[in-house]
């Protein structure tokens, strides 16, 4: 398991976990200590304050990213939010089968465009960070191509038409959520604008 995201919560510092019952934990603990896998005294006492908040983070960023998630709904620009919180989305029945919660993790699909004119929209944040270490108190987001990488089912997804492949990820953060739309805002409107001079 990760322990890099939402344990750390703080974006400074990387961790992961393994687990093992009883037939197996030995032999993983060997392993990792062959291979130098140990946890020094700084980053313990950093995945300790991580986990002191963690509770309370992912509640804020479960509730902010549903905000989020059914304002993006409703936008023109969007073909598609694929979040699991939102009835309709993907794995909904699954999610609410399965969890008790959430996290502030997601992304949509614009419609149609052009890579340039979803860069443009990126490019237009000024309160989400370009990058990968989701699961921490900054909302971050960065461009999404499913359909390169996908096996599983086709891409675009049902309800979607051909054109519609460029997706972003958004992890949101700890920031104010009308603060967030607000932002997401302008960079639709960066998006529409650019595909206006397409």
């Amino acid at each position: 398991m990760s322990l890099t995201k939402h344990v750390s919560g703080h974006s400074d510092c990387m961790m992961g976990s393994a687990s093992a019952g009883p037939e197996w934990y030995r032999k993983l603990r060997v392993r990792a200590q062959g291979l130098g896998n140990v946890v020094s005294p700084d980053d313990a006492s950093l995945m300790l304050r991580g986990l002191r908040t963690m509770k309370l983070r992912l509640e804020a960023e479960t509730a902010s990213a549903l905000a989020i998630a059914q304002w993006l709904e409703g936008r023109p620009e969007v073909a598609r939010v694929l979040c699991p919180m939102l009835p309709g989305s993907p794995g909904h029945e699954l999610w609410r089968r399965d969890f008790t919660g959430g996290c502030g993790l997601f992304s949509f699909v614009l419609k149609g465009g052009t890579s340039a004119a979803r860069d443009a929209l990126i490019d237009a944040l000024g309160l989400f960070g370009i990058g990968y270490s989701w699961g921490g108190f900054e909302s971050l987001a960065t461009p999404v191509d499913p359909a390169s990488i996908r096996t599983a089912s086709a891409w675009p997804l049902v309800g979607m038409e051909p054109g519609d492949i460029f997706g972003v990820r958004l992890s949101i953060g700890l920031e104010d959520t009308a603060d967030l739309i607000a932002d997401l805002g302008r960079g639709l409107a960066a998006w529409a604008a650019q595909e206006g001079q397409a």
